[in-house]
């Protein structure tokens, strides 16, 4: 893109006899400075010119990386401070370099007002954009890659979002939509929203569709949280569209904006209320060229990490590290309380597992939303990295992004953060595929510890579905009951405080243990997520109280078993009465052959 074009100089004023007041001015007053023109203020530039500048910044960082690390180890002070003097001056230019290639997003999106109208002419709505930060910057690399995945998701918007106007009063809303685009700096990256106050996206009409189409099997959905089901509309062939149309129904448009957004180096978020509308959240790097990046060791190899998903660090002992645990296969690791899924770089890359003994570094990454740790051998160093394109031959690799020349001159290859966690991701539903084939009674079973006021109590992990955490102002009374709404049905909440006499811990996010048969789903709400432990080291005794299946001790702490049934029953006591088996809400079974409803009917004897 060629910047705007320069103004001619506006014709000088004509003067005025000496003495005479400037007009509109005071007697007296001190005249301003004469403003420059504007041939003196902005000048011409090929685009070709500034890519050309920008490789030899890149050059240039570099030979500064190479010259910091000679003259650290060398220990002259006076090289060193030459060296340091060159990086003061060196990362001065490239920010001056890199600020001739930014341009307003508003280059964007000052066509986005024209699509908007006119495609509600053509649905037969009545449409009003709004834009927020048209001012923020980013490289016009980025500005050209951003373009067409902007378009689909306003055109989204429009066409999917948003309610014909008769539907719009019948909702008691303002028959004129609302589409709005917002952008900022957060985090050393660009955050860019569309956002409509439609209809919202259905999670019951999304997995509905998603079964139709083979997309996914009704066991997994029924796994799967509010923010994996609309995830679903990134699936390649996914369309909500009844018809298609010249606008919509064709099932190519949502994954194609998360490959193009991902493919530089960004991310996307989806987020949804029925009925109220939906937010699509973009991140993308302020740059391409030149990035900050931490360098880490694995398996006898160098590879650079971008720090932009970059959160913590943490370091693992010898032994494995305290607070590593297993959760059927999947391996995570207790970091303040939660359970942060892991990923092993010797494992995802095929390095081969290193020797025993050896300490190793987590470094918590998070993309999408979704934190997990990458586990390698050590951390190196962190330095800004100039980003090579990986060749033809290696373009295809999963987990690599590119490449880059660090300071000694040997290479490193930058890691695709987006493409780890998604083989993560894929590894965890395996893991949990081949532990429901594989399971069966006896030691498998494992147990989630919970706190619910001040007691310790355990669920049999085979009865829960999954976990989830909710604002507490969206619980909601009906009657002498509690209920929330997920995915556009109300689902019946056991508050295990008030069901077990304990005070609640009033915290404003509220833990639910989402259990789930035949379709029909029921939450227990928890004061705290501890633990998941395995039943095998837990000592149990069928002696318990009402509410509760028994006791057991687990790690020399008691802990007390909830009676799932009867607390599920207590919610919503119609819940089982369309299953067939309801062995699955059973209270927890001990280690030995025999069914949890077995062990659930002992142990009320």
């Amino acid at each position: 893109l060629a910047p705007d074009p320069v103004l001619d100089a506006p014709a000088p004023a004509a003067e005025q006899p000496a003495g005479a007041p400037s007009g509109g001015s005071p007697a007296g007053a001190e005249e301003p400075a004469p403003a420059r023109r504007s041939g003196e203020a902005s000048v011409r530039v090929d685009v070709e010119l500034l890519e050309q500048l920008m490789s030899m910044v890149g050059e240039l960082v570099l030979t500064r990386n190479q010259v910091l690390e000679r003259a650290s180890s060398s220990g002259d002070a006076e090289m060193l401070r030459a060296a340091h003097r060159l990086d003061l001056v060196a990362g001065e230019l490239q920010q001056g370099v890199m600020q001739t290639r930014m341009q307003p997003i508003d280059h964007v999106w000052s066509k986005l007002p024209r699509v908007v109208r006119d495609l509600g002419a053509q649905l037969g709505r009545q449409v009003r954009l709004e834009m927020e930060g048209a001012d923020t910057e980013l490289d016009r690399t980025l500005l050209e890659a951003v373009k067409d995945p902007l378009t689909h998701l306003v055109r989204n918007a429009v066409d999917h979002g948003l309610e014909p106007p008769e539907d719009r009063r019948a909702a008691r809303k303002d028959p004129v939509g609302l589409v709005t685009l917002r952008a900022r700096h957060e985090g050393g990256q660009v955050l860019v929203e569309v956002s409509d106050d439609g209809r919202g996206m259905d999670p019951r009409v999304i997995g509905a569709r998603a079964l139709e189409r083979g997309l996914v099997d009704e066991a997994t959905l029924r796994k799967m949280s509010t923010t994996e089901v609309l995830g679903l509309v990134f699936t390649p062939g996914f369309s909500t569209a009844a018809a298609v149309t010249s606008v919509s129904g064709r099932g190519v448009g949502m994954d194609v904006v998360r490959t193009n957004i991902e493919r530089i180096g960004g991310s996307i978020e989806l987020e949804s209320v029925v009925g109220r509308g939906s937010t699509t959240r973009l991140r993308v790097p302020l740059t391409l060229a030149i990035i900050p990046a931490l360098v880490v060791s694995c398996g006898g190899q160098r590879f650079a990490i971008p720090q932009n998903g970059l959160r913590e660090l943490v370091g693992l002992d010898r032994d494995g590290g305290a607070g590593t645990e297993h959760v059927g296969d999947a391996e995570v690791h207790r970091l303040r309380g939660h359970l942060l899924p892991l990923v092993r770089l010797h494992d995802a890359l095929a390095l081969g597992r290193p020797e025993p003994g050896e300490s190793s570094v987590v470094a918590v990454l998070e993309t999408a939303g979704r934190r997990f740790g990458l586990v390698v051998d050590a951390v190196l160093a962190t330095q800004e990295i100039v980003v090579k394109p990986l060749g033809a031959l290696l373009g295809d690799l999963p987990h690599y992004s590119g490449a880059t020349i660090l300071g000694d001159g040997g290479l490193a290859l930058i890691l695709d953060v987006q493409a780890l966690s998604r083989s993560a991701r894929e590894q965890e539903r395996a893991d949990e595929r081949a532990g429901e084939l594989d399971a069966g009674p006896g030691d498998s079973t494992q147990l989630l510890l919970v706190r619910v006021g001040s007691r310790r109590m355990a669920i049999p992990l085979e009865v829960v579905t999954r976990l989830e955490d909710v604002p507490r102002e969206r619980l909601e009374r009906i009657g002498r009951r509690w209920a929330v709404q997920h995915r556009g049905e109300v689902m019946p909440v056991l508050v295990l405080a008030e069901h077990l006499g304990e005070l609640t811990s009033g915290e404003e996010s509220v833990p639910l243990v989402v259990h789930a048969v035949g379709g029909r789903s029921v939450a227990l709400a928890v004061d705290e997520i501890l633990d998941v432990t395995p039943a095998s080291g837990a000592r149990v005794s069928h002696l318990g109280d009402p509410g509760l299946s028994g006791s057991a001790v687990v790690d020399e702490h008691i802990v007390e078993l909830l009676d799932v049934r009867q607390a599920v029953l207590a919610a919503d006591a119609t819940f089982y009465d369309e299953v067939e088996t309801p062995s699955r809400a059973g209270a927890y079974a001990p280690p030995r052959p025999r069914s949890p409803r077995d062990a659930h009917e002992g142990a009320r004897a």
